[in-house]
């Protein structure tokens, strides 16, 4: 059957296919939707874990058992994994063992641009890059022929462009194989020094006997053009670009597994044309291969190595006219992101700001506590970096420091990798204070459960990991409970605890404004008689306030009637309910 499918849907699609049986994740964008996506297949086990070194673990050990496994990330979420990646690529596997990562180039929801392409390399692991949803799908199941053939773990490299995007797909039928006996096989899979030196050559080889496959392979195809006086060597959503560009002008090369690349083909491919050009995003990796080759190449002189590119980029640089539609006579005013009308989060900031705090923020939707009218994060780095950066901050700072500094982090996030964190604080006894930002879910990449929901990921009841117990087992004996909505109790609370000569946790426990279960007082209004425009409501940037004729006005479409604002009023010009 023929039907339109997001990148990811077909990833899910292609690995439900193949007969993948064990599928667990940490939920991050642009890859989220892949895990989501399989976890509807009933065949199908799937699962949140907390981070994605603990999924990659869990998808080797059913790899190991003998079912086709898989697990998925963004691509700082395999930084996270990159310590079982690296060791996987010399254990192999039993069963086939795919690993979905999707990178963000121009940083739509990230931290930092980074390719995946250079883990591929640097592991010695094979990668495969769809450019549409219909390869995502192939790629899929072929990932798994690949595993099991050549005995390696695979990578499935995905983009924001690809993975978002919608194409046409066919889909066919689940074949489920038979699943493998697991066989006790010590030197192969303890990777104790004696047995990894071993390992290592088998790895080589096997690097060797992949890119053999490479060369003859259909998913790196010359597709013919009427020009030779130049060719284009691409991949991914950069193909597409090409050929949006160019149609069939110019040959090319069309490389869908990036890693090992062919030599002979690439060889091959630049004796046939004029003048060879890499067409690909972020760093040169492709056009590294070639000038290795000794080829002469064009490719980062022409195309940035920041954020992504597209039609229009790629028909410039290389020379072809580009059309230009009409022009904006005034610039449309920026729109940055906020926090959701009722956010729980949105009061915890302003309290820290009106404390002048030093705030280490961390990864997740409360991130935006770092953008104006609030601006009270002073760092963000990585997921639980808030956490340890605290301890280091606080104990560098000393007497500075004390009672001055504070780590924010989300509930999933310090599920994820803020844990550690604490136990350090609390092991070398830093006097500090972490507030952990309990809203119920994981907010950033869609409302996914965490351990600390009681849900699991098809929504079924399971254990709950209760905050409070799990910080004071690792030895912090002051954790408190607040209520973000309740300023005047949150600023005393902080006060508390800053001034105590012991590491402290604040728990601010709200759900998210946007979950379906929560259920508001309804919208507040404002008084224009009673107010005097000081612009006090506007201080915590909530998108549901704004000032007209001097006067502030609500968005009764917006506002919940959390009453956070109500608070700021002195002249109790808002708060009457509708």
């Amino acid at each position: 059957m023929k039907t339109l499918m997001l990148g990811n849907e077909a990833v899910a699609r292609g690995l439900y296919e193949a007969g993948c049986s064990f599928v667990s994740s940490y939920p991050g964008t642009p890859s989220t939707e892949i895990t989501e996506c399989v976890a509807k297949h009933e065949e199908v086990y799937a699962e949140w874990a907390p981070n994605e070194k603990v999924a990659l673990e869990a998808a080797f050990g059913a790899s190991l058992a003998g079912k086709r496994s898989f697990c998925a990330m963004k691509h700082v979420g395999l930084n996270v994994a990159a310590d079982p990646l690296f060791t996987i690529s010399y254990t192999g596997v039993n069963a086939g063992l795919v690993i979905g990562v999707a990178d963000d180039a121009g940083m739509h929801s990230s931290q930092n641009e980074q390719d995946s392409r250079h883990y591929a390399q640097a592991a010695k692991i094979p990668m495969l890059e769809p450019s549409d949803s219909a390869e995502a799908i192939a790629f899929a199941k072929l990932a798994y022929e690949l595993s099991e053939k050549f005995d390696t773990a695979v990578l499935i490299k995905m983009c924001t462009r690809v993975s978002h995007s919608q194409s046409v797909v066919e889909t066919g039928e689940r074949i489920l194989p038979e699943q493998k006996k697991y066989e006790k096989n010590p030197g192969k899979y303890i990777m104790m020094p004696a047995n990894a030196k071993k390992r290592h050559p088998e790895v080589e080889a096997r690097t060797k006997a992949l890119a053999a496959w490479a060369e003859s392979a259909g998913i790196n195809r010359i597709e013919a053009g009427s020009d030779k006086s130049l060719g284009i060597l691409t991949s991914s959503t950069s193909y597409q670009y090409v050929k949006e560009a160019f149609g069939d002008t110019y040959p090319v090369l069309k490389l869908g597994m990036i890693w090992p690349l062919p030599e002979q083909k690439i060889r091959d491919f630049a004796t046939s044309v004029d003048r060879l050009v890499v067409v690909e995003e972020l760093d040169g990796f492709i056009e590294t291969h070639c000038r290795n080759l000794g080829l002469t190449v064009s490719g980062k002189e022409l195309f940035s190595n920041i954020g992504e590119l597209s039609q229009n980029a790629v028909k410039e640089k290389l020379g072809k006219k580009v059309q230009t539609g009409p022009s904006m006579d005034e610039n449309i005013p920026a729109r940055p992101p906020v926090m959701c009308a009722g956010c729980p989060h949105r009061s915890i900031f302003y309290v820290l700001k009106k404390m002048n705090l030093t705030v280490l923020g961390d990864i997740g939707c409360y991130t935006l506590g770092a953008v104006p009218p609030l601006g009270a994060i002073d760092t963000t780095v990585c997921m639980g970096a808030s956490v340890s950066g605290l301890h280091g901050f606080v104990k560098a700072g000393e007497k500075e420091s004390a009672g001055k500094t504070v780590a924010v982090i989300g509930d999933s996030t310090f599920i994820h990798s803020g844990v550690t964190g604490l136990i350090n604080i609390a092991y070398n006894e830093s006097n500090a204070t972490v507030i952990i930002l309990d809203n119920s879910i994981t907010g950033m990449t869609g409302h996914q459960q965490n351990p600390t929901t009681g849900y699991n990921l098809k929504g079924d009841p399971c254990t709950r990991i209760d905050l409070e117990s799990l910080c004071r087992s690792v030895g912090i004996n002051r954790v408190r409970v607040v209520d973000p909505y309740d300023m005047e109790t949150c600023q005393a609370a902080l006060r508390e605890e800053l001034a105590t000569e012991e590491p402290s946790v604040i728990i601010s426990r709200r759900p998210c404004a946007l979950l379906k279960y929560v259920k508001h007082p309804g919208p507040i209004c404002s008084d224009p008689e009673k107010c005097k425009g000081c612009k006090a409501c506007m201080q915590i940037g909530c998108p549901a306030i704004s000032m007209a004729d001097g006067r502030a006005k609500i968005d009764t479409t917006l506002c919940v009637g959390c009453g956070v604002c109500e608070q700021l009023c002195k002249f109790g010009a808002l708060g009457a309910k509708q």
